[in-house]
């Protein structure tokens, strides 16, 4: 099995009144946000789907930009662009963009509850369907394409026609990363209008361990937290400017000096110097 991902771009946005790709998450656009966050949990490839026509904000290099064959026929249009980019061994988390807490510990626990006798594993809460909070075999693309020839544009139909895996708030939960690092299941929380938007903003963005190391501690910083959604909004908070000189460590094991890089709930930060020894 082979992770991926698919991030749908392309709505219409009638109730929120923009654009959501271009809506903006603590300075970050939610179309380069959850791009990331998706990069972060799978690794890639990465597939954006978006309109015929439609300005994109700034992506990661890594993402690949494909569109829409026939524009406003919904999700399943955009999960069947996404698919056929991707390898045929793939297992593809889709997701939409208007999903700016989503956090990676969902995202690789929907993906590996596509188990060997799975098609697709989709999350529901409240007895409703998240289809776009859901992981996809690429093999299960015939379906797609025969429900888009017939003009049956309900996701729910392609659920009822392949082997589909339901992943409701308790089985998401009983995932000890996922109970600790989303327990609201924030993940899972579309912003569709304005008061939507203006709700989300008002959440606390999660409190980050920070540490600074060699140099850096030398020159009177070390231990402290902060509030950021990005690596570069929280260099900035300590007083650290990311180039090649200062990187950081984030979790342990990626390293970066990436000021779009999005953080999450669970995060741990550490700052050094790349060519002082640490």
């Amino acid at each position: 099995m082979a992770a991926a991902a698919v991030l749908l771009v392309g709505g219409r946005s009638t109730r929120m009144g923009h654009s959501k790709a271009e809506l903006t998450w603590h300075g970050q656009s939610f179309a380069d946000r959850i791009a990331r966050v998706l990069l972060r949990a799978t690794g890639g490839p990465l597939v954006v789907v978006a309109a015929p026509g439609q300005p994109l904000p700034p992506l990661p290099p890594a993402a690949q930009v494909v569109t829409d064959e026939r524009e406003g026929r919904g999700p399943l249009e955009g999960i069947a662009a996404g698919l056929r980019a991707l390898p045929g061994d793939a297992v593809a988390y889709v997701s939409s963009t208007d999903v700016p807490l989503l956090h990676p510990a969902l995202v690789r626990h929907v993906i590996t509850a596509v188990e060997a006798d799975v098609d697709i594993a989709v999350c529901e809460t409240e007895s409703r369907f998240h289809p776009l909070a859901g992981a996809y075999r690429a093999t299960v693309l015939p379906a797609v394409e025969s429900l888009l020839e017939d003009d049956r544009l309900r996701p729910r139909e392609l659920f009822g026609r392949v082997q589909t895996r339901v992943l409701d708030a308790e089985v998401l939960l009983a995932d000890p990363s996922v109970s600790r690092l989303d327990p609201s299941l924030s993940s899972l929380m579309n912003l569709n209008d304005p008061a939507d938007y203006e709700r989300a903003h008002s959440l606390e963005l999660p409190e980050l361990p920070v540490e600074t190391f060699g140099t850096l501690r030398e020159n009177g910083r070390g231990s402290t937290s902060v509030r950021a959604a990005t690596l570069g909004a929280l260099a900035r908070t300590v007083g650290i400017t990311l180039d090649e000189h200062v990187v950081a460590a984030l979790n342990g094991d990626q390293i970066t000096n990436d000021g779009a890089a999005p953080l999450v709930a669970g995060d741990e930060i550490a700052f050094f110097s790349a060519d002082g020894g640490g």
